[in-house]
């Protein structure tokens, strides 16, 4: 549904000629600063019309026409013939050819020398369309022989394109863009922080809403497992209560609700894992204050009835746990003298009496 409607809102050429009732054969030129403007009659509208056409051929498939139009550019429009539409015309040959780096530095070239030019809006959207076609898994040729994942090459160009366009509409659909295909290969804490990014340039509105809702769902999928830190779910508790209070009616629709409830037991079964990890190793003390936590904190979990059944099993002096093999014992023992003698407990993997060390996806985030 988001995407159809931000392909409704965002599609759009660079230039169209418009049938409006008194305003026939009028000519609009669109830029991604400031919206549509009339140019109809001027050599400039009619300039941007044959860019427009030229695009349309190349798309349609008729390359040979295409490239026959290009040729005769600079000829025809004697006015605006300059460096600037080299640049753009090297680029559309390179792009019919499907050369699309070797296009894209044509194009980017275009926009960073010339930036009065009137192709900036025809040569954005042209690394738009390439810095997408990259992160939706198009491969491009090395040596001339192998054909490689360009995901980075196409973030690059999207980057590039929402630091030079700033809040206007090509910006937020470079962003969205990436946040998505992010999302799509599961790099979770990337797309996070570029749905928090969107949501810094557009925090209001549809696109407010959207962006915060996928910085909950975002940060959230990030969780591995009891293993790492939970971090991540303490954000995405926060986000998804925030979106419940300022989006009610969307919140029931979606089962907010229900994720918040899931988010609380998996919380709550990280402390009951802790408290697992100190009850094998016999500490009973931070076994006891880990349990103890998931119930305070988290009452109505699994989680917490099953540190209530341990606790309970702790304070009267029995353990739930079976009991320890013979290789078990001898394992837990050498890990202890190895790390008291030589701190090499957990190069070997082995319990040492401590809790495992966590990793903290949410560094630097």
């Amino acid at each position: 549904m988001l995407k159809g409607k931000r392909l409704a809102f965002f599609g759009f050429w660079a230039v169209c000629v418009f049938s409006v009732p008194g305003f026939c054969g009028q000519t609009w030129r669109l830029t991604p600063e400031s919206g549509w403007q009339e140019v109809s009659g001027s050599p400039e509208g009619q300039f941007l019309l044959k860019i427009s056409e030229i695009k349309q051929q190349i798309e349609q498939g008729d390359r040979a026409a295409a490239e026959r139009a290009l040729d005769s550019l600079e000829t025809d429009f004697p006015v605006f013939s300059g460096p600037d539409l080299t640049l753009y015309i090297q680029g559309e040959k390179q792009y019919i050819r499907n050369n699309w780096s070797k296009a894209a530095k044509q194009y980017k070239k275009c926009l960073t020398d010339y930036p009065d030019s009137p192709l900036q809006t025809a040569a954005a959207e042209r690394l738009y369309s390439i810095g997408a076609a990259y992160m939706g898994g198009q491969k491009r040729p090395f040596l001339k022989i192998f054909r490689l994942p360009a995901y980075e090459e196409g973030e690059k160009i999207l980057r590039d394109l929402a630091d030079r366009w700033g809040r206007a509409p090509l910006a937020y659909r470079s962003l969205i863009t990436l946040a998505e295909n992010q999302e799509r290969r599961e790099q979770y804490l990337d797309a996070y922080q570029t749905w928090a990014e969107i949501a810094d340039r557009w925090p209001t509105g549809e696109s407010g809403r959207i962006a915060l809702l996928r910085m909950a769902q975002t940060l959230h999928a990030s969780y591995r497992s009891p293993h790492y830190d939970a971090t991540v779910l303490r954000g995405a508790s926060s986000y998804f209560e925030d979106y419940r209070k300022r989006y009610e009616a969307s919140a029931a629709e979606l089962g907010i609700e229900q994720t918040l409830e899931m988010i609380a037991e998996q919380q709550a079964y990280k402390l009951f894992f802790v408290g697992l990890h100190y009850e094998r190793t016999e500490q009973i003390g931070a076994a006891l204050m880990y349990y103890r936590k998931a119930l305070d904190q988290y009452p109505q979990t699994r989680a917490a009835r099953m540190a209530r059944e341990h606790t309970s099993a702790l304070e009267e002096g029995r353990s739930l746990l079976p009991p320890k093999s013979l290789r078990r014992k001898l394992a837990d023992a050498g890990a202890d003298f190895l790390d008291h003698w030589f701190g090499l407990g957990y190069v070997l993997d082995l319990p040492t009496g401590k809790e495992p060390k966590e990793t903290n996806p949410m560094e630097g985030v």
